[in-house]
């Protein structure tokens, strides 16, 4: 596909007032997304792969922020996520979750689930203590090292 070709489809979007559109041609595909009263931007993948559909997950109902502050943050033990992948604190919708704020734990206790590349990944306490701090929301995103419970050892 050519530049001018691109051209031509950025200003067909424009002016037609279509939110998305892609073409194919090949190996090449190029990808149109306009905004309301912003200029028109591409995306052009080389060899795209077509994508694998993606299972919905049933949106948890909004819970209360479970992050109190501790006043002293440098004595907590920190529980990071080893992976990226979604985080989940009980194991189906509807269970109670793994641990609670203010639940004592001990080393190999099961904390959270964290879903990777459709995998369930247990991710236990390594230390014993009390959970001080819940950093992360159910059914949200998480990174590798990203801190998800403090634990204040005892």
């Amino acid at each position: 596909m050519t530049n001018e070709e691109i051209r031509e489809l950025i200003q067909l979007a424009t002016d037609t007032g279509v939110a998305e559109l892609e073409v194919q041609r090949g190996e090449n595909r190029v990808r149109i997304r306009t905004l309301a009263g912003v200029e028109a931007s591409v995306v052009v993948p080389q060899y795209a792969a077509p994508a694998a559909p993606v299972a919905p997950v049933a949106a948890a109902p909004p819970a209360k922020a479970e992050v109190p502050i501790a006043k002293e943050t440098d004595s907590l033990v920190y529980v990071k996520s080893p992976i990226v992948g979604t985080y989940y604190d009980c194991s189906s919708p509807g269970a109670p979750p793994f641990v609670r704020i203010g639940e004592h734990v001990t080393p190999g206790k099961v904390l959270c689930i964290i879903e990777s590349m459709k995998l369930m990944n247990e991710i236990e306490a390594d230390a014993a203590g009390v959970i001080e701090t819940k950093l992360v929301q159910n059914g949200q995103p998480v990174e590798y090292g990203e801190a998800l419970f403090g634990i204040r050892p005892v």
